[in-house]
């Protein structure tokens, strides 16, 4: 008899939605850690721009691929499956629920869909280097410009600030004459090991969400963002940092270019913007349930909603 696959609740969502707090009290009611899903909270150096959970807003409950790489490091989506796979393997040694929480939804869609990415995806640390120089003398519009003539698909994904994607995605098609999304389709051959309660969270008024972003930033402002920042900024690694949101927008406030002022409401407009395209992202991934933040008067309603989600799914999998 086949083995009943094991499933897993994800929590995703835009930016300052709500994703870890409602993460957190699913894990405590279903005992229960926390996988995370976010590409830039993997690295050290820069907790308060990402927006990485607090010591605080874990709450005890245990954190996984959180800042445990040096902004030295170069990360790919591949070594992410492979590392949050390793995670939850362990989760599941210790008798625990393993809940994937995260915004980067091409991490969650690599992870979900089983995606696997051959290792002979050749590199070229030269070509790398070329990419990043018309990257630095361009800029990221003109790189993602390239991407598009020769792969549409992956492009549409990608924005102009996604500056390591673009550049893995060329240099994978001028070495090999395949691009990324060629290999993607040709790598769902084997579908996960488990199946997943995918819980994105939204607002009926999206104004609320803008709000809430707006307020995040104020509150990053007031915890220390801008010496983070100037520090990042001012190092050698500027580059992965750069590829945040919340870095880049704050460098010309520090050459003198622009006021704090409008240097924080560039931040609170990307910072929108990028809300969108996660939300776009979420849209497209199949077997999506929506919860709406704004029908709910409290955290706890929230949490009951998703814990009600949880629990259909669960007997509709038995």
């Amino acid at each position: 008899m086949e083995q009943q696959k094991a499933l897993y609740p994800v929590i995703a969502g835009p930016t300052a939605s709500g994703k870890t707090a409602l993460a957190v009290e699913l894990a405590k009611r279903l005992d229960g850690e926390i996988v995370s899903a976010d590409s830039m909270q993997i690295y050290d150096g820069i907790s308060i721009g990402t927006a990485r959970p607090t010591t605080a807003e874990m709450q005890g409950v245990p954190h996984h691929l959180l800042g445990f790489l040096p902004l030295s490091a170069a990360y790919s989506v591949a070594q992410y499956v492979k590392d949050a796979k390793r995670v939850i393997a362990e989760i599941e040694g210790r008798g625990k629920l393993p809940v994937l929480c995260g915004g980067t939804g091409l991490y969650l869609q690599s992870l979900i869909e089983n995606i696997t990415f051959s290792d002979a995806a050749v590199s070229s640390e030269e070509l790398r280097r070329e990419l990043r120089a018309q990257f630095e003398r361009e800029g990221g519009a003109a790189l993602l410009a390239a991407l598009r003539a020769v792969d549409p698909e992956t492009a549409q994904k990608l924005h102009e600030n996604d500056v390591g994607r673009i550049i893995r995605a060329l240099e994978v098609y001028r070495l090999t004459g395949h691009t990324i999304s060629e290999q993607a389709a040709c790598s769902r051959a084997v579908p996960a090991d488990f199946d997943v309660c995918m819980l994105v969270l939204d607002f009926r008024d999206r104004e609320k969400l803008y709000a809430r972003i707006n307020a995040r930033v104020d509150s990053m402002v007031e915890n220390g963002l801008l010496k983070e920042a100037r520090a990042v900024l001012s190092g050698q690694f500027a580059p992965t940092a750069m590829q945040a949101i919340g870095y880049k927008e704050l460098k010309p406030y520090f050459d003198g270019a622009l006021s704090l002022e409008e240097a924080l409401e560039n931040l609170k407009k990307s910072t929108r913007h990028y809300a969108k395209r996660q939300l776009s992202w979420f849209r497209r991934m199949p077997q999506t349930q929506f919860l709406y933040v704004d029908d709910c008067a409290r955290q706890e309603d929230l949490a009951d909603a998703a814990l009600t989600v949880w629990k259909k799914r669960k007997e509709e999998h038995a």
